[in-house]
């Protein structure tokens, strides 16, 4: 007997758009036409397709989940030739997270997802009833799985429906991008794979979301856990592999006690009676010529897939929130040119404007790098100095301040006075302004309120201080024909509102205090355990810890920042303003 065919399987790595369902039907239709003209004969597309991941309160309106079941329906009335699994929230008078396997233009089985996450960033059981059916699906004899992102990282045994045998897991995911996310999320997948003895097929969303990037990375495991095949990181692709079943197969005949963990183990096949949806395959028949062969991307290394995602995080921002063009101030310093760098990248020179607002206290070395890094980028730059401003200010206040001396008042006011100017022109000319203030900033407070923290989306408010210049020499800021100007990389931080003022004349050094931050913020770490780990000085530790504690409502107050670490500001860490807790 001729041994079957193998697989034909796609993975659509979609950037979708949270509540466009028209955008996203005709994208789901446009990729799934492709995959079948490409030879494909399954199809799988990322968690929650067709409205977008992750929808929130949209979940809460009764209009909203029946438009999602009704655009599901029209994109099953015209899907042919292929089956597509397709992510979508279903109604039933609950709310489920459901995956729907449509073929010759129906809905022919639903899989509600079983697992719902709850911590980081993630807010499922708001929303979501967990399903409590199988998810198998019995495709001309080839044993399937579906499951839906948190289904599969689980610990323990497998939700209900895949301890029997499988040939094949299915996974649709919207699985949020962190720094490394990707090498532990494919280690699991390989863990998975070997446990079950099944291939694995993984298809992440790509794109960003308000804060969150999602990274794509999907990828097919064979049951060694071996990577089949790779799709590209922070861009959309359609991913080929045609899997052999047989293999998987024959590999569990010689060991059938690894079908699954420990608590799932069946000796053999038989004993599952668990019914499946059936469908059947088409006819073998040759692929077409078009049909690509499976790739393996390789994985990018730290710094470029950082920024890389800060890259795609901006431009969906922007675009998909109706934008063209954005502006934000240069100063010359280290954190303005990164905003810069990644605004170009990410939306083209000619979409990115440049206000250089300088005063009194800002050096000629200053003004001249970043009229330079400006220059460079091919970008348009404003120059507007905020002397007149500030000094009419200084009028109004003198008889009020009369008897103060200068100090942090006069320094705010200038950054207030540049972040009016910047809102004046998002009002005058519909440019979204950049925020330039980095995670350390932010973390202890060193940004001005209503200053420089106004603006529409803070790019790089979950980047430490000690990562800002790595990305800047990644992206090129190190050698004397690189466009960012040797003065920007070496000039020691100031926020430069004051004479010979420097940032760690009143902080501890950034290597020190992102060392405390990131064990403050990331893991939650006591003081007693930040000294043991970091041999940092108690007084240096002790102040860090203060400012945090202390600047909770100005993190309440500024505009969402691009998540790239394994716990940002905001939906990750959702801190009381008021708090006497002192650690």
């Amino acid at each position: 007997m001729r041994p079957p065919a193998p697989l034909r399987l796609a993975l659509a790595q979609l950037n979708l758009h949270v509540g466009d369902l028209d955008g996203n039907l005709a994208a789901l239709r446009r990729w799934t036409d492709r995959a079948r003209d490409e030879g494909a004969e399954l199809v799988l597309t990322p968690e929650l397709s067709i409205c977008g991941y992750p929808p929130e309160d949209l979940l809460l309106k009764a209009h909203f989940l029946r438009d999602c079941r009704a655009a599901l329906d029209e994109f099953a009335r015209g899907t042919a030739g292929i089956v597509a699994l397709v992510g979508f929230p279903e109604w039933d008078g609950a709310v489920h997270n459901s995956l729907a396997v449509v073929a010759d233009g129906a809905v022919r089985a639903v899989y509600r997802k079983q697992k719902l996450p709850n911590y980081a960033v993630f807010d499922e059981r708001r929303y979501f009833t967990a399903g409590a059916e199988p998810g198998l699906l019995d495709y001309g004899g080839t044993r399937l799985a579906l499951s839906v992102c948190e289904d599969i990282w689980a610990d323990g045994p497998p939700p209900a429906g895949l301890a029997p045998a499988v040939d094949l897991v299915l996974n649709a995911s919207a699985s949020p991008y962190h720094r490394g996310k990707g090498r532990e999320r494919e280690r699991m997948l390989a863990q998975r794979a070997r446990d079950r003895r099944a291939a694995v097929a993984f298809c992440n969303l790509v794109g960003g979301q308000d804060d969150l990037v999602f990274d794509g990375h999907s990828v097919v495991l064979d049951h060694h856990g071996e990577v089949l095949a790779r799709a590209p990181q922070f861009e959309e692709a359609l991913l080929h592999v045609d899997l052999d079943v047989e293999t998987v197969r024959a590999a569990r005949l010689l060991n059938p006690r690894s079908s699954g963990p420990p608590e799932s183990r069946t000796t053999t096949e038989s004993r599952t009676t668990v019914s499946r949806p059936t469908l059947s395959r088409p006819a073998a028949g040759t692929p077409p010529p078009t049909r690509p062969a499976p790739s393996v991307v390789p994985v990018l290394d730290e710094l470029p897939e950082v920024y890389a995602a800060l890259v795609l995080g901006v431009r969906d921002y922007v675009r998909k929130n109706g934008f063209e063009k954005v502006c934000l101030g240069v100063s010359g310093g280290i954190d303005s040119a990164l905003v810069l760098l990644l605004a170009v990248d990410a939306l083209g020179a000619g979409n990115v404007e440049a206000l250089l607002m300088p005063s009194r206290y800002n050096s000629a070395g200053t003004r001249a790098d970043a009229r330079r890094l400006a220059d460079n980028l091919g970008v348009r730059s404003h120059e507007i100095s905020i002397e007149p401003a500030f000094q009419a200010y200084e009028a109004m206040l003198a008889s009020t301040f009369a008897d103060r001396g200068p100090d942090v008042a006069e320094q705010h006011l200038q950054a207030r006075i540049r972040g009016t100017l910047l809102m004046a022109m998002q009002n005058k000319f519909g440019w979204l302004v950049l925020t330039t203030n980095n995670k350390t900033e932010t973390s202890v407070g060193y940004s001005t309120l209503y200053g420089d923290t106004a603006g529409g989306l803070a790019v790089i408010d979950d980047v430490p201080k000690w990562l800002v210049y790595a990305l800047v020499g990644h992206r090129g800021g190190t050698g004397a024909t690189d466009p960012v100007p040797r003065g920007i990389v070496e000039r020691p931080a100031s926020a430069e509102t004051d004479f010979d003022q420097r940032d760690e004349d009143t902080l501890p050094k950034f290597d020190v205090l992102d060392r405390i931050l990131e064990l403050a913020v990331e893991e939650n770490a006591s003081r007693e355990q930040i000294l043991a780990r970091t041999g940092a000085r108690a007084e240096d530790v002790d102040l860090t810890l203060r400012l945090v504690a202390e600047k909770e409502f100005k993190r309440h107050q500024t505009p969402p920042g691009l998540r790239i670490s394994p716990r940002a500001f905001g939906r990750d860490r959702r801190m009381p303003i008021t708090n006497g807790y002192p650690g």
